[in-house]
């Protein structure tokens, strides 16, 4: 079956890129004005004592407005490493981060701070929400850092609750919603300040089967009403939700491709749940 994301229309009209590299070599991004995110030969490298690690080693693509990006690697690819760089909580080592126009590379903490404030919503595995705080709290936090003040704050943590189908779920804490209730929450708090870009780190690494799917059928549809997505994962059955994959090892891209390469390569697992770190 056949999808329209699949066509050559729809790749050209998201930015889509499924040549990692040029004939010669080096990789080739054909940007857009509707990209979100470009990177050009990022490096990262971190220093352990008198040992250098190469975590990133002349990384480049380029993700368009609106695209639902997987990046995908076993343990020490470096995906966590280029999330953390997409997700300006790091700069490169060398090369250039572009996030809407803005060369990431060049802005001390403060800006990055505020960068990650109004551009950037983040989710993750273990939820990481206030224990004690019920969820309109919880949703509302990223507003309260914002100095939104506090009946509009309320206000659109309702909204953005409805939006992920918890509009009867504010006053609960997360004690007492499911694992799945609690990823929704994190997903709403995300989506807050109406970010540019979705970021999801393993984000159903900590749910069943069936609540994963639940997930995913909503990341889709938040994607299909626009929102850009990127997600880190080591699954697969995940990754397959995404349209285009890229894939690491030992710091660089190996593929970059739709989604459905994913299935059709047959490989197995990169790496085992509790191994995905990279």
């Amino acid at each position: 079956m056949r999808f329209p994301f699949q066509s050559s229309q729809f790749r050209e009209r998201r930015g889509f890129r499924t040549d990692c590299r040029t004939a010669n070599g080096p990789p080739r991004i054909d940007v857009t004005m509707a990209d979100t995110i470009v990177l050009r030969d990022v490096t990262k490298t971190y220093k352990m004592g008198t040992q250098e690690v190469n975590a990133l080693r002349g990384v480049s693509f380029a993700i368009g407005r609106g695209e639902h990006v997987a990046i995908m690697g076993p343990s020490g690819s470096g995906k966590s490493t280029l999330m953390n760089l997409i997700g300006c909580l790091d700069r490169p080592t060398t090369g250039t981060y572009s996030l809407d126009g803005t060369d990431v590379g060049t802005l001390d903490d403060n800006a990055l701070a505020a960068i990650r404030l109004k551009k950037l919503g983040f989710v993750f595995q273990g939820f990481n929400l206030l224990a004690r705080t019920n969820a309109i709290k919880n949703v509302a936090l990223p507003l309260f850092y914002a100095g939104v003040p506090q009946g509009r704050r309320d206000r659109e943590a309702e909204r953005v609750l409805a939006e992920v189908g918890l509009a009867d779920r504010g006053s609960h804490k997360p004690s007492e919603l499911s694992g799945g209730q609690q990823q929704r929450v994190a997903i709403a708090r995300a989506l807050v300040n109406d970010p540019a870009v979705l970021l999801a780190d393993e984000p159903t690494g900590n749910l069943d089967s069936t609540t994963s799917a639940e997930i995913m059928a909503l990341f889709r549809q938040l994607n299909s009403d626009g929102r850009t997505i990127i997600m880190v994962t080591h699954d697969p059955e995940t990754a397959r939700h995404a349209r285009r994959v890229i894939r690491l090892r030992d710091g660089v891209v190996v593929s970059d491709g739709p989604a459905e390469s994913v299935a059709e390569a047959g490989n197995a697992p990169l790496a085992s749940p509790a191994a995905a770190d990279g």
